[in-house]
């Protein structure tokens, strides 16, 4: 079972939610008493974070029976997490193990629904994850068979007009000077339109990501820069969601940019906690 997050990171979870004890289940004298709880799904969804919720409950001085794991479609009522122990250890982990569970099976869904909307396409998602949630959120995303964009400001060149807003060189002179400080790097410059996205791409840009533009202005763009050596990639951020995902393919695509995952209902868990 490989969770992302650390241990140290699940005893903090814990902590939170069970800070000095769990008061209701310890006045009612029936923490010590056996127990089962089952995870099931109330709808279809990708499961994402079953193994950190196991392993949560686990931690709270549960047994984990069974668990399904991370980037796996089920139906609605599939029980995918089982596990037995004392009530008090069940019930300090409960809520915990199916918030994090439900929240990221939403990203990974949703992910899901994207990549499945456009086969064949690369579906990378931004970092516009809630902050802290960041190992959680890649990790969703993966099980729903996306990847990232970018993890972050230190790996990748990503220039926007914001940073363009500095800059009086022509761009063929600063794009040129990216290449010589990062050669491994692509750089990729964010635009608002066909003719930014074209002028680029002839100053030697190597991914154009146009920002909240229509699929027909993807299709001029790759039209218009298909004769370059070696072309640009042409990937459209901003907007994109499993409604819109077909037409970008079809308009030439092969890389759509998207934070939709991020946003949207969480996934909704049925857990049962009896006597066993």
């Amino acid at each position: 079972m490989t969770t992302i997050l650390p241990d140290a990171a699940l005893d903090a979870l814990l902590a939170q939610d069970v800070p000095y004890g769990d008061l209701t289940t310890d006045s009612l004298g029936i923490a010590a008493r056996p127990a089962r709880m089952s995870f099931a799904a109330r709808g279809a969804m990708v499961l994402a974070g079953t193994e950190e919720a196991a392993r949560l409950v686990e931690k709270a001085g549960g047994r984990i029976l069974r668990v399904e794991p991370s980037g796996t479609a089920v139906e609605a009522g599939a029980v995918f997490l089982e596990a037995d122990g004392p009530a008090g250890a069940l019930h300090r982990a409960w809520k915990v193990a199916q918030t994090l569970v439900e929240y990221t099976s939403g990203i990974a869904t949703r992910a899901r629904r994207i990549v499945e909307a456009a086969p064949g396409v690369t579906v990378a998602c931004t970092r516009k994850n809630f902050p802290g949630s960041k190992d959680l959120s890649v990790k969703a995303v993966q099980a729903g068979g996306a990847v990232m964009h970018r993890l972050g400001l230190s790996e990748t060149l990503l220039v926007f007009p914001e940073h363009r807003a500095f800059l009086s060189e022509p761009p063929e002179m600063w794009i040129a000077a990216l290449r010589r400080k990062a050669p491994e790097k692509k750089i990729v410059m964010e635009v608002g339109s066909v003719e930014e996205a074209v002028a680029f791409a002839q100053a030697g840009a190597d991914v154009i990501q146009l920002e909240k533009l229509p699929p027909d202005a993807a299709r001029a763009v790759i039209e218009a820069t298909r004769h370059l050596t070696p072309p640009p990639v042409v990937a459209p951020a901003g907007g994109v969601t499993e409604a819109n995902a077909a037409a970008y393919a079809a308009a030439g695509c092969r890389l759509l940019i998207t934070s939709a995952p991020f946003f949207g209902q969480p996934a909704d868990v049925k857990v049962v906690l009896e006597p066993a």
